[in-house]
């Protein structure tokens, strides 16, 4: 049950990253033209900041003694991905796509996993879990198509950004709507007295 109040009481943490996820893909479907250095530093932000969130949500999980690991190793994989794509913005495209692929194949199973942990103490895991099945499926198409044209890589890119985004904000939302009927860790500890 405290994994549920934390989340619950995190709920904007989701929203924020859902509203990021979806600003971003909307960018890549407005501006297709942009050029790859503007691609690879906008990626490079939006991978930093997501997994800064991660470990926000890592350490309150912590702090309410319930397993933090997954969200720590998205958070750590999200910013080390930022990092090294800004280190190094003159890679070529095909080895930034095999390097976003790989954090979304990671990021993805180890949503699948945190959500499977949790189905016991989350309504709804399925969300986490949808959004699992999409990172992984995003991250798949890069490595089957990885030379396709630029153009449609960037709407990929968008059209994942945007998906993901709006399952982060229906889980987010969702997660608001239990926070007021989670006790908080206090009132929990206060009820086992």
């Amino acid at each position: 049950m405290l994994v549920l109040a934390e989340l619950a009481r995190n709920w904007w943490v989701f929203v924020l990253r859902g509203v990021v996820a979806i600003l971003f893909g909307i960018l890549a479907f407005a501006r297709p033209g942009i050029t790859l250095e503007v691609l690879v530093l906008l990626f490079a932000f939006w991978a930093l900041f997501d997994g800064v969130l991660a470990l926000i949500s890592s350490v309150a999980a912590a702090q309410a003694k319930e397993p933090w690991w997954p969200l720590l190793f998205i958070g750590l994989l999200g910013i080390a991905v930022g990092i090294a794509t800004l280190r190094w913005p003159g890679i070529t495209v095909l080895v930034l796509f095999l390097f976003i692929a790989g954090w979304a194949i990671l990021r993805g199973l180890i949503e699948i996993i945190a959500a499977v942990r949790l189905r016991d103490l989350i309504p709804n895991e399925g969300w986490l879990i949808l959004a699992g099945i999409l990172s992984i499926a995003f991250g798949v198409l890069i490595l089957a198509y990885p030379e396709p044209g630029l153009l449609s890589i960037i709407w990929l890119i968008g059209l994942y950004a945007v998906l993901y985004g709006i399952l982060m904000l229906v889980l987010g939302f969702r997660l608001k709507n239990l926070a007021a009927s989670v006790p908080t860790p206090s009132q929990t500890s206060a009820r086992a007295r």
